[in-house]
């Protein structure tokens, strides 16, 4: 049975976001324009291909890119530039997610990480929800949403057996919210996620480096709070019985621990001694360390390991990245959607006459934890909200205040809309393994908690305003 279904006249496709790949890590590495131009372009022409084969909702935000690329040239006569920058914003976001696909398709294969999965899935009642939120976490800064299915499946797996139907929906529901919540507190900090990238990439002035410990303190935060609600579930709630504890936990958890202690440092020295920006890292980074990870696993009898791996990498172009053009086509299209949707929007927000520099800073920052996962329940994808509404902000240099708290706000806001959203991938595949609506498996599972966690960042973000 195959993996992915496609157009066999798709296969050939998947060498357009490779190659968007390829030289926008060129490019971050010589700052050549060249290496730009030629992503943008094959980003393009990805876009322009999968468009054919994609669900409605993606062609309506290719149609909207377009409308606005005649309205930017009908309005503004740097509109070439404009379209330009945006283009390579797109190309950037759909490098990031090959890249980060690479990975993700070397870990569904591993043993070792299925059976880490498998392991936090089957603690007792007791531990559970903090295995699988702790889990969700960590596999999250590797897998992103990856591993809200390969957890959620395990999960699933796990509670398929109980007779009783009550019991089986409750701990089903109780080990999704922490499988999600888990994954939503990566969005706050994680160098390989698009919250951070994004969000230091348009924000002036700052930078990962800056904003990682107040992430990671952010992330700390949410779980804490999942963790708390969780406990006060439980306590109305009957107890469930009880089943064997798995030991033997830095056993399980080593391989999934080293993986990331490789990429997440290999990163940071990658920066720090290449002085490319984090993205660049992680786009270089992280293929080589799947390919690597590919070539150490067990390939099937009769094969060596090097034929073994030129097979994954064939169907890694030609199959799989192909079944991710939905995604591809939405990723782009909210980074570009985003950047010219933000020069067109700057000069309409003058001309009305409404002056951002007059409103206090600390209101800004705490909206910005609350914009995002409201226009979240609209359908508005983080991406294109953070690119579309942080250009039209004062800078904080012109607020007065330290750009990490902006970020800190910003990215806490994208982990809240990660949690609620119906419209994410992270939401959807949870609504799909928990058999629920998507608005159940966001705002109906998660509405007390992002109001908690919500104030709590907000809290946080003022905090850094003031402090930093």
């Amino acid at each position: 049975m195959t993996l992915f279904q496609i157009p066999p006249s798709y296969s050939w496709a998947g060498l357009l976001p490779a190659g968007v790949t390829a030289c926008m890590v060129a490019y971050e590495y010589t700052g050549l324009s060249h290496f730009a131009l030629v992503a943008s372009g094959l980003a393009v022409a990805a876009v322009a291909v999968f468009s054919f084969s994609v669900r409605a909702s993606r062609v309506a935000f290719v149609l909207i890119g377009l409308a606005l690329v005649i309205w930017a040239a009908l309005t503004t006569t740097n509109w070439l530039a404009a379209t330009a920058t945006a283009t390579q914003r797109g190309a950037m976001v759909m490098a990031l997610f090959t890249a980060l696909s690479v990975i993700r398709n070397a870990a569904m294969t591993s043993p070792e990480i299925v059976e880490c999965g498998r392991f936090l899935a089957r603690q007792r009642p007791g531990l559970r929800y903090s295995a699988l939120t702790i889990g969700g976490h960590l596999f999250g800064l590797i897998l992103l949403y990856g591993s809200i299915s390969l957890l959620g499946t395990l999960a699933t797996e796990s509670t398929a057996h109980e007779p009783d139907r009550q019991v089986r929906l409750q701990r089903t529901r109780r080990m999704m919210i922490a499988i999600q919540r888990g994954f939503a507190s990566t969005l706050c900090w994680s160098p390989l996620g698009f919250s951070m990238i994004i969000t230091v990439s348009v924000v002036p002035g700052a930078s990962w480096g800056a904003a990682a410990l107040p992430g990671i303190i952010s992330a700390v935060m949410v779980l804490a709070i999942g963790w708390g609600l969780d406990a006060l579930y439980k306590q109305r709630k009957a107890a469930l019985a009880k089943v064997a504890e798995t030991e033997r936990w830095s056993e399980h958890l080593r391989p999934l621990l080293v993986l990331l202690g490789v990429v997440l440092l290999g990163v940071a020295l990658l920066h720090a001694l290449t002085g490319v920006e984090v993205i660049g890292a992680v786009m270089s980074l992280v293929p080589v360390v799947a390919v690597l990870w590919i070539a150490l696993q067990q390939p099937p009898e009769g094969q060596t390991r090097l034929r073994h791996l030129r097979q994954r990498a064939a169907e890694f172009v030609t199959r799989e990245l192909p079944s991710y053009r939905g995604e591809i086509v939405l990723l782009f299209m909210a980074g570009f959607i985003g950047s010219l949707g933000a020069v067109l929007l700057v000069p309409l927000v003058q001309g009305l006459g409404l002056d951002l520099q007059a409103v206090p800073p600390w209101i800004i920052v705490a909206a910005m934890v609350w914009v995002i996962p409201l226009t979240g329940q609209l359908g508005m994808n983080p991406i294109l909200a953070v690119s579309l509404l942080v250009p039209v902000l004062p800078s904080p240099e012109v607020m007065g205040i330290s750009p990490t708290a902006l970020v800190v706000a910003i990215t806490g806001g994208w982990a809240l809309s990660g949690a609620t959203s119906p419209f994410t991938a992270s939401v959807l595949l949870a609504a799909v393994l928990g058999k629920v609506s998507p608005w159940r498996a966001g705002i109906g599972w998660n509405g007390v908690y992002a109001l908690v966690a919500g104030s709590a960042l907000t809290l946080w973000a003022l905090t850094l305003s003031i402090i930093l």
